[in-house]
């Protein structure tokens, strides 16, 4: 039984945390919408990913306007500074109407109004075209009040689904403002890196580059620590990493001299092979962490048959597709080129 004290300091709390989230509701027109979106006063931040619904996906999305189906609600956070408003959740069912209206959609796979496959939105009747710019969609306008731990929260709760945003995509979201963040993005962007770790464009619009640039700084850093979750051993280090402190420069440098590295000694890079136009994450990991660890214990380290080793059976078993993310078998991969760099070391 809680005391009335208790009692009273949980309803002060809930009271103090409801008025932190300071919000209105509205409702616009269609026309509305899109009209503010091409005259730049709605604003996509860095955290929204770009614009990867397929054309299925938006041709669904147009159908449900169109059936006046429940549409999930638009998010909006007024930008203190220029009071435009910041989509914090809604954008690709924003850029959706506005290529529709424009013509740049043709509705494909549709179910209930497959007599409308084929159709842009000038196909349909004027009439049509009219009701549909004045359906309504409701919006939550986050007031300038509301701060950025705020819009951080929220964005993180509308978008558990894994079907709907990546686990990096979420993380951009709740971190993107950060110093950690901004570091990760820029590893990502190293010419190095995008040359030896190549990325299909699907994977990379949903933030791979910067999720395996994570994977790798977490897995250098705090190996001894992973149990058994990937994705919240990596949550719990980039909020340890946002919240604290971090020595900028070196991680680079130490990022940097293993991307030499493997430029130097490893023929395909992180590819399999040299024909391959992707990199599969536990390689990725498995090379970057082992080449790390092995240049921490010799900063000199030349090695000598490469090859050999890495197109063995034995490492083609620590790094298949499906190989298991448990705590023995991720160190273990990772052990295996550690000690196979410094067994073979030339120098």
């Amino acid at each position: 039984m809680k005391t009335e004290i208790e009692k009273q300091e949980a309803e002060d709390q809930l009271i103090t945390e409801k008025r932190q989230v300071d919000y209105d509701t509205r409702e616009f027109v269609v026309e509305h919408i899109i009209d503010k979106f091409i005259e730049g006063e709605y604003k996509i931040p860095p955290y929204q990913r770009e614009f990867v619904w397929d054309k299925e996906k938006q041709s669904r999305f147009i159908e449900s306007v169109l059936l006046d189906l429940p549409i999930p609600y638009l998010f909006f956070a007024d930008d203190k500074d220029d009071g435009k408003l910041e989509i914090v959740d809604g954008s690709q069912r924003i850029r959706t109407l506005v290529a529709f209206k424009n013509d740049d959609l043709t509705l494909k796979g549709l179910e209930k109004l497959y007599k409308l496959n084929g159709f842009k939105f000038s196909d349909l009747l004027e009439s049509r075209q009219r009701r549909f710019l004045r359906k309504t969609l409701r919006s939550i306008e986050l007031t300038e009040r509301a701060d950025f731990e705020v819009k951080k929260d929220i964005f993180q709760r509308i978008n558990t689904d894994p079907y709907d945003l990546t686990d990096m995509e979420i993380r951009k979201g709740m971190y993107q403002e950060g110093e950690f963040y901004n570091l990760i993005v820029e590893c990502s962007q190293n010419p190095l890196f995008i040359e030896l770790c190549p990325i299909s464009e699907n994977r990379q619009k949903r933030g791979e580059a910067q999720e395996l640039v994570l994977r790798y700084f977490a897995y250098s850093e705090k190996l001894a620590e992973f149990t058994h979750r990937v994705d919240v051993f990596l949550d719990d280090y980039i909020k340890e990493k946002h919240n604290g402190s971090f020595n900028e420069s070196e991680m680079k440098i130490q990022f940097e001299n293993m991307l030499d590295f493997v430029n130097t000694y490893f023929p395909y890079g992180f590819k399999k092979a040299p024909t391959h136009n992707t990199t599969p994450r536990v390689r990725f990991e498995t090379i970057a962490v082992g080449v790390t660890l092995a240049l921490k214990e010799n900063s000199n380290l030349k090695v000598a048959n490469v090859e050999k080793w890495l197109n063995s059976e034995e490492f083609k078993e620590h790094t298949t597709s499906d190989a298991s993310n448990n705590r023995l078998k991720v160190i273990g991969r990772i052990e295996y080129v550690k000690n196979k760099l410094l067994q073979n070391a030339a120098n």
